[in-house]
């Protein structure tokens, strides 16, 4: 992420306002009554004002006016203020008599009184505080997600850097093998072209019907080579290829299949893919033959949960998702809306 240490915290910000108040307010009482006096009563005026202002926006506000107890709150913020200014008197008070008072004074009502109508004006400037706070802490968090999605940028920059040095790499040795050898050279291309689509296309929103159809087969492809003995593949399209889907939506039933239904010491393996075009939607059946003997991996169904999560969130509750187990042959289907 993009340091931001150069920029003060919103608590730095909070201290710098009142190192400020406290200067002022020294300044302003330093040609009556001296710097000493002036900054004691300065410094307990200060965290007196800091007392009103985060009691209000951190307490009495939020508590009881957000929470839709208007009288309430009128009531705590008269009593608050009362307390608050009665406090600030005695505690000036108490410090003057100790620190500079020849001869002690008494407490009256009207100094009392001063302090909680000194207190008003501060209890509204506390709105105004509130306000800086939110418009600070909202600029904060803009600039971090600006920073975190620069950050993202650069790292799909630097991300797409040694793929695509691996597509150039792949493609001169397809050059190579196509001399030699061209049925690897066709490997090497679909496991190129494959490659190009996990970088290019699966981060897109939706691709093409023919870009996913020519993904499931250079994946059946590069998978076959695996089988010892092949398998029997028929893929029926009718379905319009210009039509799109979200990405990697339809590889999921092709994976298990090869996963988890093919017996690789079997000549007798099996794979029928349907994608078909109906009525705007798109129907995409796969059924495969299942191996005699139980795989030492059995599938733990998480593909097809997780494909199930997926399409909840595509497409809500417009979709059918079936999975069935026929004996000896295992059909899977999707049927989908189709853009």
């Amino acid at each position: 992420m993009l340091s931001l240490k150069s920029k003060p915290t919103i608590g730095q910000l909070q201290w710098m306002v009142w190192v400020f108040v406290f200067l002022v307010v020294t300044l302003s009482l330093v040609a009556m009554d001296g710097f000493f006096q002036g900054a004691v009563y300065a410094l307990l005026n200060t965290a007196f004002y800091a007392a009103i202002v985060y009691g209000n926006i951190l307490w009495l506000f939020p508590r009881l006016y957000l929470n839709g107890m208007v009288v309430w709150y009128v009531l705590a913020v008269i009593l608050f203020l009362s307390v608050i200014g009665a406090a600030r008197a005695f505690v000036t008070l108490y410090a003057y008599n100790l620190l500079f008072a020849k001869h002690p004074e008494p407490m009256s009502m009207k100094a009392i009184a001063s302090m909680v109508v000194g207190g008003i004006m501060i209890f509204l400037l506390s709105f105004i505080f509130r306000i800086a706070l939110a418009y600070f802490t909202l600029k904060q968090q803009s600039e971090e997600i600006i920073a975190q999605k620069t950050q993202a940028e650069l790292n799909l920059l630097k991300s797409q850097v040694q793929p695509h040095f691996l597509f150039n790499t792949l493609n001169n040795i397809y050059y190579e093998a196509y001399l030699e050898a061209p049925r690897t050279a066709s490997l090497i291309e679909r496991l190129s072209d494959i490659m190009r689509y996990f970088v290019d296309e699966s981060p897109k929103q939706e691709v093409s019907l023919a870009t996913e159809i020519q993904f499931l087969e250079n994946y059946i492809a590069l998978e076959n080579i695996r089988i010892r003995y092949g398998v029997d593949i028929t893929f029926n399209k009718n379905c319009d290829t210009t039509k799109s889907l979200p990405p990697m939506l339809l590889i999921t039933f092709v994976e298990n299949i090869f996963k988890h239904g093919i017996d690789k010491s079997s000549s007798h393996n099996k794979i029928e893919i349907d994608l078909v075009q109906q009525n705007g939607r798109l129907v995409f059946t796969t059924t495969n033959t299942t191996p005699g003997k139980p795989l030492n991996s059995p599938s733990t169904g998480f593909g097809i949960e997780n494909l199930r999560k997926r399409l909840v969130l595509l497409y809500g509750n417009d979709f059918e998702l079936q999975v069935q187990n026929k004996g000896d042959i295992y059909v899977a289907n999707l049927n989908i809306p189709l853009a």
